[in-house]
This record gives C-alpha cells, sequence and structure tokens, in this order.
C-alpha cells in the first residue's frame, strides 16, 4: 500500500513537473491580469467587462496555488483541480478570442458598408 502511494506521488510530481516549475509564471500572469481588470474599471467600456479579466487571474493564481499544494503532497485530487481551472482558463480565453473575431468581423464589414455608400453619393 505504502509503495502504490509513493508510485502514485512520484507519477503526479512528474506528471506536473512543467505546471509545477511555471507556477510563479502562472501566479504572476494572474496578478497581471487582475491589475489589467482593475485599471479597466476606470474606462467607459471597462465598467461592463473588467469582472472578465480579474476573474480569469483568479483563475490562473488559484490553479498555480493548487498545483503547488498538489506537487507537494502528492494530492491527486488538487492536481486535478489546478487543470480544471486552466482548462476553464484556455477554455475562457478562446470565447474571448471568437467573440473577438466576430466583432472585428463585423466591424470592418460596417466599415466597408460605409465606403461603398459613400461612393454611390
Amino acid at each position: 500500500m505504502e509503495q502504490q502511494a509513493n508510485e502514485s506521488k512520484t507519477l503526479l510530481r512528474e506528471v506536473g513537473s512543467p505546471i509545477y516549475q511555471g507556477r510563479n509564471w502562472i501566479k504572476f500572469l494572474g496578478v497581471m491580469s487582475i491589475i489589467q481588470g482593475v485599471v479597466m474599471v476606470f474606462t467607459l467600456v471597462g465598467i461592463i467587462i473588467a469582472w472578465l479579466p480579474i476573474w480569469m487571474g483568479v483563475i490562473l493564481y488559484q490553479s498555480a496555488t493548487k498545483m503547488e499544494q498538489a506537487y507537494a503532497t502528492g494530492d491527486k485530487g488538487g492536481f486535478y483541480e489546478s487543470m480544471s481551472k486552466l482548462k476553464l482558463y484556455f477554455m475562457i480565453q478562446g470565447i474571448m478570442a471568437l467573440i473577438g473575431i466576430v466583432v472585428a468581423i463585423f466591424a470592418l464589414s460596417l466599415g466597408m458598408l460605409g465606403v461603398l455608400l459613400d461612393a454611390v453619393r
């Protein structure tokens, strides 16, 4: 039983090593995202969407903290939680990227329509 627990802890450390090694950068990125959200509050549009970078920063920071705990204790549940939070972060980031592309295409279409209408006059 003891040997199985040690093997599990070793496997977790091997698999989680890249995230563990990058934990300080993940925390830094989380803090920077939170700061970005706080700064966005001071803009007109930012008041509406400032919660998003703050939330994403908290998710990143929590993921790195969970990974530290899981790495130190060999806790599979903490490792899973850390990976789930990273998945959520990238899922939100992907959705935001898609929304940004759609908005950019819409804005470009409106701009081109304006140019065409101006040319017709």
